[in-house]
């Protein structure tokens, strides 16, 4: 019997949504409106997506969100308030999955290492960072960017940058081994095969306690000087 997991992005202003079968996206519903009109547009896109695959929401095995991080208006109002209520009415159970893990498996690469980031504020961003087979070595992190950022990673080989912190970072960072990949936002395309692998393990979250992972403001101080 076949699989289907209705997966939901509303992280950034990209409302996406997808419907995968065994893991393997087969509909794909999206637009960037900068807006955050996701409570317009995203029921729309369950709908046709479900028609277009010919199965109603009684068939779904499961329904995928992204948790984040993201901002309050797409991730609280937008998807994780749909996804929710498409829980209880459909009695199905609800999966997390990690905004900038989805996000790394956007870069295309065989070495090296990934930076997903998302722009926070000013000269800040939420970042992770992924090995090439896309596991994560470094868990996300709020950061005050500067040119020393990353410079670890930058010295031992390439390092692929991608999201809405991009085009900020790339001002900064000027290391012949930083692979910008601009024009990037979170989908639902590539959260298919992570809410599929979490599916297998019966890795779900309680419907009624789970929160998504906001963009709060924070406070990332740099390191001291030391004066003597």
């Amino acid at each position: 019997m076949s699989t289907f997991i209705l997966n939901i992005e509303t992280a950034t202003t990209n409302c996406s949504v997808s419907i995968a079968k065994d893991g393997e996206t087969i509909v794909l519903k999206e637009d960037n409106d900068k807006s955050y009109s996701h409570a317009e547009r995203l029921h729309v896109y369950i709908d046709s997506a479900l028609k277009e695959v010919g199965i109603t929401g009684a068939d779904l095995s499961a329904i995928a969100i992204s948790k984040g991080p993201g901002s309050y208006t797409g991730l609280r109002i937008g998807g994780v308030s749909t996804a929710k209520g498409l829980c209880f009415a459909l009695d199905k159970p609800l999966i997390a999955v990690p905004t900038l893990a989805a996000l790394a498996k956007q870069a295309a690469m065989d070495h090296g290492v990934v930076v997903a980031m998302l722009d926070a504020r000013r000269m800040e961003v939420y970042s992770a960072i992924y090995d090439s087979n896309y596991n994560e070595i470094r868990a996300t992190e709020a950061q005050i960017l500067d040119e020393n950022a990353f410079a670890e990673n930058l010295q031992n080989g390439k390092v692929y940058f991608i999201g809405n912190g991009v085009e900020k970072t790339k001002t900064l960072i000027t290391n012949p081994n930083a692979i910008f990949i601009e024009n990037k936002l979170p989908s639902a395309n590539e959260m298919s095969a992570l809410a599929y692998k979490k599916y297998q393990n019966n890795n779900f979250e309680d419907v009624a306690y789970f929160e998504p992972y906001y963009l709060k403001d924070f406070v990332a101080l740099k390191p001291k000087t030391k004066t003597k």
